[in-house]
């Protein structure tokens, strides 16, 4: 980027602290740089509670366990313990598709919650939560287990939600995971993920041996760990993984099965696509079953090339050459989707806010259109999120950690870019300020967005948003 943008984003984000208080300021300041090429990470503090009174997008720690981690997991019931009011994810679900018979086999969709009322706040709700389970176990019994993810009101209390686990496990002779996931542990929904990578460890993985005795293994067994399957992105992954040889035996959470996790550890590599929300794991795999991981990125064809060649080179030459080879089918349809809409959004440029993986991976599959990123950061990254977002971010794009809704406002109104790429609870303010805006956590019911087929929905996505006309034919209504 020009010294003319760097300098205009450094000034940008003193205007904006400009409008705090001293003190709000001060710690805000921490948060906001402008990237020094060159430099090991981004220049931000992060993983630290937002300020009290500004809106802030996180999310809690039962929203990290329930709604991304242990979620997906299809063949098993997840019961949101507390009250109903937590209905984001007691009530909805994020796009993890799934293969399998809702309410049979597959409960991916479906909502269980004990549904606390004021007495079972006052004289607490192990006995209503074990009725849940003989209930669950009644009606569904094809369920291969059962997790219990708390509510702010159960660590409140102090419900023994292990001591309920453990009894009924032994009673339905089943996987029963209590997860203390309280919405209030932590800053972010960060903690909720280490909350259930822990549970995970301690609940399945731990306890796994002997459950995969049947499996027969191969030198060329891989995970995918971490993809949700939005859309379909682990299916897409998982077509190119077995193209070159390599077979999956297990994928979690999207699409993921208790019988999978349990597999998990006989793999010989895991392939980990969202660092963020699996890194702890991965690392207790290492640590315990000896099984290296590795971190790949499969948003446009070029970080898919590099990636499918970094993990080819772990494995034989067999696995290398057939790299080479689904790299050159897919070559082709690189080429028709770049030669369409690359000359359509050449030089357009775009600011993402997101959570995971995203800031950073998506901004590879932008460049192979042509676009480029003005500002980017992570809702509830970590220190080690930003070093590795300097591998991908070039020098002088603005840098913002757990922004306000105050700040983005101001920074796209100064920068102007011309698509946001953020969540669902930015998208209607930038599509009132007449801004083209796409939806990056659930690709705004499109996708998959992951592998070759992927880019092309990418890029015909990011072309229907950018060139629409409606655009042309809308003022915000506070400029009428």
């Amino acid at each position: 980027m020009s010294t003319d943008v760097k300098t205009r984003n450094q000034e940008l984000i003193q205007e904006v602290l400009a409008a705090y208080p001293e003190k709000s300021a001060k710690k805000r300041a921490k948060h906001l740089n402008v990237y020094e090429e060159g430099k090991p990470d981004c220049g931000v503090k992060s993983n630290i509670k937002s300020l009290p009174g500004v809106m802030t997008v996180r999310g809690c720690a039962y929203a990290g366990s329930k709604g991304v981690v242990w979620g997906p997991i299809k063949d098993m019931v997840h019961i949101s313990h507390g009250p109903v009011g937590c209905g984001q994810y007691s009530w909805a679900s994020r796009r993890n598709y799934f293969i399998g018979v809702t309410g049979v086999n597959a409960f991916g969709t479906m909502q269980f919650t004990s549904d606390f009322q004021e007495k079972d706040i006052v004289f607490g709700g192990d006995k209503k939560l074990d009725k849940v389970m003989d209930e669950i176990e009644e009606l569904f019994p094809l369920n291969n287990g059962i997790s219990v993810q708390s509510e702010c009101p159960i660590g409140l209390i102090g419900d023994d939600i292990e001591a309920v686990s453990k009894k009924k496990a032994k009673q339905i002779d089943k996987t029963i995971v209590p997860v203390r996931c309280e919405g209030f542990r932590g800053v972010s929904q960060s903690l909720g993920h280490h909350i259930a990578n822990d549970a995970v460890r301690d609940f399945v993985l731990d306890k796994a041996d002997g459950k995969a005795s049947e499996f027969v293994s191969t030198p060329y067994d891989v995970a995918i760990i971490g993809d949700y399957n939005i859309g379909g992105d682990a299916w897409s992954s998982r077509i190119l993984l077995e193209e070159m040889g390599l077979r999956v035996i297990a994928q979690w959470s999207g699409d993921g099965t208790l019988k999978e996790m349990e597999a998990t550890p006989k793999a010989k590599l895991n392939l980990i696509h969202c660092y963020r929300s699996m890194n702890y794991v991965c690392r207790h795999m290492e640590e315990k079953f000896g099984i290296p991981w590795h971190e790949y990125n499969f948003f446009g064809p070029t970080k898919i090339a590099e990636s499918l060649r970094a993990i080819a080179a772990l494995f034989d030459d067999t696995i290398k050459e057939n790299a080479e080879r689904v790299i050159a089918k897919y070559q082709p349809l690189v080429d028709s989707v770049i030669a369409k809409f690359k000359p359509r959004l050449e030089g357009k440029t775009v600011m993402l806010y997101v959570g995971g993986l995203r800031p950073r991976h998506v901004v590879g599959a932008y460049e192979d259109l042509g676009m480029e990123i003005a500002g980017t950061g992570y809702e509830f990254g970590h220190g080690d999120d930003y070093q590795r977002t300097t591998h991908y971010v070039k020098d002088g794009t603005l840098i913002y950690d757990d922004v306000t809704e105050f700040e983005l406002e101001k920074f796209v109104e100064a920068v102007k870019p011309d698509l946001v790429g953020s969540g669902i609870k930015e998208k209607y303010v930038f599509q009132k300020m007449g801004l083209p805006f796409r939806q990056m956590h659930s690709w705004d019911y499109s996708g998959p967005y992951h592998g070759y087929d992927g880019f092309a929905i990418f890029a015909r996505d990011m072309d229907m948003a950018i060139s629409s006309p409606v655009w042309g034919l809308t003022k915000a209504p506070w400029k009428k």
